[in-house]
């Protein structure tokens, strides 16, 4: 109970932050918007096959990359608040007193999974606007995959901007994996119109296999093997990242 307790007042004191300042949260949506609007409509002048889509549902292909999208720089840019905590003396003063050293981390996770959620409702909302047709099932299904997403890139962003104590260090560190990762996720265009050497570098990146579970749940197929792996990735993902972040702030916060 005391662990909860924490959480909830971290989670508080967080969100409360945030309502003050509401700008990132905006900032952080207008890109996926940006994109629905300027390159979404190119991919409808692609052939429906390419897309592995029914024709006239571009949108079912893109919406999906473009919530796994916003989840992956929402979520792993969020170390940077907990460098600006530190260096202001904020991680100090919550080291002597009684709070979970876990609830530290739990309630800015917790903050963060409920800003991603939002802000993925306010995308599907957009998408809808633009044509996409999806099922309640499928949009409630993708929420999921962002949970998860965001608990395990959450966690870990926290526990490297712990580590590093510098956005100098954190920004390059992050930048120079998640676009990597972003790019080789199929976000915008399907892996499959690529070189087969690109193809089987793509099978790397985690986020691939979620996107692709995502799309099969926008078509309308939810018991399938594409579905499982996706399922299996994000929450094997999230509890890595999740026990990684633990161990980080149980030592550092010792």
């Amino acid at each position: 109970m005391s662990f909860l307790r924490d959480t909830m007042v971290i989670f508080r004191r967080q969100e409360k932050l945030a309502l003050r300042n509401p700008a990132w949260v905006i900032i952080g949506l207008t890109q996926p918007i940006l994109y629905l609007a300027l390159f979404g409509p190119l991919l409808t002048r692609l052939p429906a096959s390419s897309l592995g889509v029914p024709a006239g549902n571009a949108y079912k292909f893109f919406v999906p990359g473009l919530l796994i999208q916003l989840g992956l720089f929402g979520s792993t840019f969020v170390g940077f608040t907990i460098i600006a905590d530190w260096r202001s003396g904020v991680i100090e003063r919550f080291r002597v007193t009684p709070v979970s050293r876990l609830a530290i981390m739990a309630g800015r996770v917790l903050r963060d999974v409920v800003t991603l959620v939002v802000q993925a409702l306010v995308l599907v909302l957009a998408g809808l606007a633009f044509g996409l047709r999806a099922q309640l099932g499928a949009i409630l299904i993708s929420f999921g995959f962002i949970v998860l997403v965001a608990v395990g890139l959450a966690s870990v962003s926290y526990a490297t901007g712990l580590l590093t104590k510098s956005e100098d260090a954190f920004a390059p560190m992050v930048n120079t994996i998640v676009v990597p990762l972003m790019l080789l996720s199929g976000i915008m265009l399907p892996m499959t119109l690529g070189p087969g050497w690109l193809q089987g570098i793509a099978r790397i990146s985690p986020f691939r296999y979620i996107i692709d579970a995502m799309r099969e749940a926008f078509q309308g197929h939810y018991f399938n093997t594409i579905m499982v792996e996706g399922i299996a990735v994000a929450a094997g993902m999230a509890a890595m990242f999740l026990w990684l972040g633990s161990r980080v702030f149980l030592r550092e916060n010792a």
